[in-house]
């Protein structure tokens, strides 16, 4: 996978033609809508959809509460509070974004914001109230200019939303595959979306590899974090929704914006996979940053201090730790007390002391790691993609809302506005006067079940997998060369061992792609004596995903030369508004090379003719 030129125009609107390697589906169902993914994103489409008579079936890679949904501490920002607006908001929303949300974008989130939250009361999510009243109670993070943050449990708001998304689902007796990792998206011969094929895992209604065809499919997989050794994201976050729709002819955009929260429990520099997360809003109640000696280093960096923007922050901690020659910095919320401590944060207490650390009599380390990926699928307002039929909401999105940096607690809110709004997209009664590509998919035949694999399709190409332990491998490369701090040296590092992966994978898989019938299984040539192909997989098939994603971010990296939000080049440390201030628009090709288009200007095309 190279990248190509820059070019100014639209992207292609046929497909890739590229698969990953799986047995051909031996099941498959009928549906109107599948919604892929459990979040508060993907449920939430699904719930509106079902209200409006469309058969949707949610597929979810776990158990129907197990994505990031339910990690998420902080809260739902929203202009809820007396004297906020939605104008404010939008302020605020910007200035994180440094320079690269889309506007529009940013004003539909922030507008229809406050209504989703209370739709989501309705469905009955409870969140905290202020002492003796019936009013939410709210706090403030970093980068919000007043108390806008809706929360939950305390520090439990993700777990509180999922469990009444999930309950409203099970009501609803919506139909859901759990422990069912998504492979490929299904087109038809005018190259419109007609459904997925995924692999259940485990013994169930189904089993093995089939498929769902539907004229709708909704991406709501979640972030990519575990692209990188250390994440605050759950293993399930592999970035599989951005690697289908790069392999089904999407534009992906602002992939190199991966946003690092800053107070992430260290725990030591061997620490891989999922890390507790310290919440902004520990911060948002008066918790302090300091360095060993009990120094604030935050005071004159900002004029917010320690609620600035998450890549000031992030930045700051690094660079006083490179100052002082330490891996880390601390988290000082001693003056808090027990009380507090156990009623407003009784899951980072719980987490803390897991370890070993007791927030009330001691600070807490935190470093930064790998949190929320900015970029995403590309959207228009309706969540509509560039390939028809298909729509993405959610982290695995890029909507334009949070441009260079996501302002903290705008994730959950951008998941419920945007899957209301895909919801209503789908549902709307289909027009003759439609543009082709522009219209609402229409419903599918009667719901019927198959035993048989459906009928082959177009030749297809499949992509060489990667052996499931090479996961560690991209991991420590990208945390290497493409982590907080990034250069020009340190991502061609890392696009030279990424490609080094890749050409291994393909060693071992004979051939570098051949034509295939749809669901075939390509083993390629004889491998290398020493190196044997993978069988396809979970754990190889979650692996392959891993490179596809980590080489379109490092290629975006390199690209953009300067530094803007969550993007850190010390090589370019400066932001560069006149030749930067645009986006990529990245599309994967037949033959595996990037290519890698750039915007006229901050504002996102369309992403359908009109």
């Amino acid at each position: 996978m190279t990248a190509t030129g820059t070019a100014t125009g639209p992207g292609p609107a046929a497909g890739t033609g590229i698969r990953l390697s799986a047995p051909a589906p031996g099941w498959s169902i009928e549906a109107d809508v599948v919604v892929v993914g459990s979040g508060v994103a993907g449920l939430t489409a699904a719930l509106r959809c079902a209200a409006a008579g469309r058969r949707t079936v949610v597929v979810t890679k776990a158990r129907l509460d197990d994505g990031s949904t339910r990690w998420a501490q902080g809260g739902v920002a929203a202009a809820l509070g007396d004297g906020d607006t939605p104008e404010q908001h939008l302020a605020d929303t910007l200035v994180a974004g440094a320079g690269l949300c889309d506007e529009s974008a940013v004003r539909t989130l922030v507008t229809e914001g406050p209504d989703a939250v209370h739709r989501l009361i309705g469905t009955g999510a409870r969140f905290d109230t202020a002492p003796g009243s019936d009013e939410i109670a709210l706090t403030r993070e970093g980068g919000h200019h007043r108390r806008r943050i809706a929360h939950a449990g305390g520090d439990a708001t993700g777990a509180e939303i999922s469990r009444a998304l999930v309950e409203a689902v099970r009501a609803a007796g919506l139909r859901t595959i759990e422990n069912a990792l998504v492979l490929d998206l299904l087109t038809d011969a005018e190259g419109r979306t007609a459904g997925v094929t995924l692999h259940v895992m485990g013994e169930g209604q189904h089993d093995g590899v089939g498929a769902v065809h539907a004229p709708a499919v909704v991406l709501a997989t979640g972030g990519m974090g575990q692209v990188f050794s250390a994440t605050t994201n759950p293993p399930v976050s592999t970035g599989d929704g951005v690697a289908l729709a790069l392999r089904a002819g999407a534009e992906i955009s602002d992939l190199e914006f991966v946003q690092f929260h800053p107070t992430v429990l260290y725990l030591g520099p061997e620490a891989e996979g999922q890390q507790p997360l310290i919440s902004e809003a520990v911060r948002g109640e008066g918790a302090l940053l300091v360095d060993a000696d009990g120094t604030r280093f935050m005071v004159g960096r900002h004029e917010l201090a320690e609620l600035a923007p998450r890549d000031i922050v992030a930045k700051a901690i690094m660079s006083q730790a490179h100052e002082q020659g330490v891996e880390h910095m601390y988290l000082d919320g001693r003056h808090f007390g027990a009380q507090m401590w156990e009623t407003r944060f009784p899951t980072i207490l719980a987490a803390c002391r897991s370890h070993g650390i007791d927030p009330v009599t001691e600070p807490i380390p935190v470093a930064p790691a790998a949190h929320y990926a900015s970029g995403g699928v590309r959207t228009d307002l309706r969540g509509r993609t560039t390939v028809p039929g298909l729509y993405a909401c959610g982290e695995v999105a890029c909507t334009g809302v949070h441009g260079a940096n996501r302002l903290a607690s705008n994730s959950l809110l951008e998941g419920l506005v945007f899957a209301e709004r895909i919801a209503a997209d789908i549902t709307a009664p289909h027009t003759p006067e439609a543009a082709a590509g522009d219209a609402p998919c229409t419903p599918a035949h009667d719901a019927a079940e198959h035993t048989a694999p459906p009928a082959p399709s177009a030749p297809r190409t499949t992509l060489p997998l990667l052996a499931p332990e090479t996961r560690t491998a991209v991991q420590r490369i990208m945390t290497a060369g493409a982590g907080v701090l990034r250069s020009a040296e340190s991502l061609a590092r890392a696009a030279a061992e990424l490609d080094r992966l890749h050409r291994e994978a393909t060693a071992a898989a004979g051939p570098a792609g051949r034509d295939e019938p749809a669901g075939a299984t390509a083993t390629g040539s004889a491998a290398p004596a020493d190196r044997k192909a993978p069988e396809p997989g979970v754990e190889a098939w979650e692996a392959t995903n891993l490179l596809c994603v980590a080489r379109v971010l490092v290629a975006a990296a390199q690209r953009r030369e300067e530094t803007r939000g969550c993007h850190w080049r010390e090589d370019h440390p400066d932001r560069d508004d006149a030749s930067w201030r645009r986006h990529f628009r990245i599309t994967l090709e037949a033959d595996r090379a990037l290519t890698i288009r750039t915007t006229a200007t901050a504002e996102f095309p369309p992403t359908v003719t009109p």
